[in-house]
């Protein structure tokens, strides 16, 4: 059987018992419930009443959040090109509803993942789509919790079809990604940041964690190497993994907060805290 993680909501192998911890609520990065480890099911999800919202956040771009919030809570995002769709950071939960929805979009190229918090049931979402690729940074191997046949590892750099490319820019974790999509915004570009970059509630700002649920740092050469990266990227506008957006401007955004950032991480302003 297939296990998921009730608090981060990744799959297991298929296994006889589920496992007496999630390796990654365990690491330092995410969390393990004060109750403890529990598992469930896709199953036990569905009789439970869990259902899927679709939502099409711009023209060729789509939403999937579970309701209730599984896991984490994550938002899949669903890419329409010409050539087909890819998806990004697949929710821990699937019906055959959504899968008929996201399948009328077109053919279904791969499913992608921006860290292993995103990997959800990644690989049911490939069975269920037609086989399709999980593409994954070979960097974060060691976080796959069910091996397939249907993954493949990619190192920094991965064009899934033209105007869809997905780059390794680490920091949260070795291995995190994001996805550029050239089409997007109206031809001004879209990214999909997964929480490599995260929008502030001000939306005129962003920031950068090893932990977001930790409250864990990052130094501020990381920080100015994540935006450095991005800077090579076409995109206007951002997207983060839980519906959040910088609608406008957002590359500037970026290399503005990271600066920001490092000021105040490497001790310029320690002046203003005492």
């Amino acid at each position: 059987m297939i296990f998921i993680c009730a608090t981060c909501a990744v799959e297991t192998a298929d296994l006889p018992t589920p496992p007496a911890t999630c390796a990654i609520c365990e690491d330092e990065r995410q969390w393990v419930p004060e109750t403890g480890q529990r598992w469930t099911t896709l199953a036990e999800l569905r009789d439970g009443g869990t259902r899927i919202e679709v939502s099409e956040r711009e023209p060729g771009l789509w939403s999937l959040r579970s309701v209730p919030d599984v896991g984490i809570g994550q938002h899949t995002t669903v890419v329409r090109t010409p050539a087909g769709s890819v998806l990004f950071d697949t929710l821990g939960y699937l019906d055959d509803e959504t899968v008929e929805v996201v399948r009328g979009l077109g053919p279904v190229l791969a499913v992608a993942a921006s860290h292993p918090h995103m990997y959800g049931v990644q690989t049911e979402w490939a069975h269920a789509l037609g086989d399709v690729p999980v593409l994954l940074t070979a960097s974060d191997r060691e976080w796959v919790r069910r091996p397939s046949p249907l993954v493949q590892h990619y190192d920094d750099r991965l064009e899934v079809t033209p105007g869809v490319t997905l780059h390794r820019v680490g920091g949260h974790f070795p291995g995190q990604a994001v996805l550029e999509w050239t089409g997007g915004a109206e031809g001004r570009g879209v990214l999909l940041a997964g929480d490599a970059v995260a929008p502030n509630p001000d939306r005129r700002t962003v920031t950068f964690l090893r932990s977001y649920p930790n409250r864990i740092p990052l130094s501020g050469n990381v920080v100015l190497r994540i935006a450095a990266t991005l800077d090579g990227l076409r995109f206007d506008r951002l997207y983060d993994n839980f519906g959040r957006c910088v609608p406008v401007d957002a590359k500037a955004v970026v290399r503005g907060s990271a600066e920001r950032y490092a000021r105040w991480t490497d001790g310029e302003h320690d002046h203003l805290t005492w």
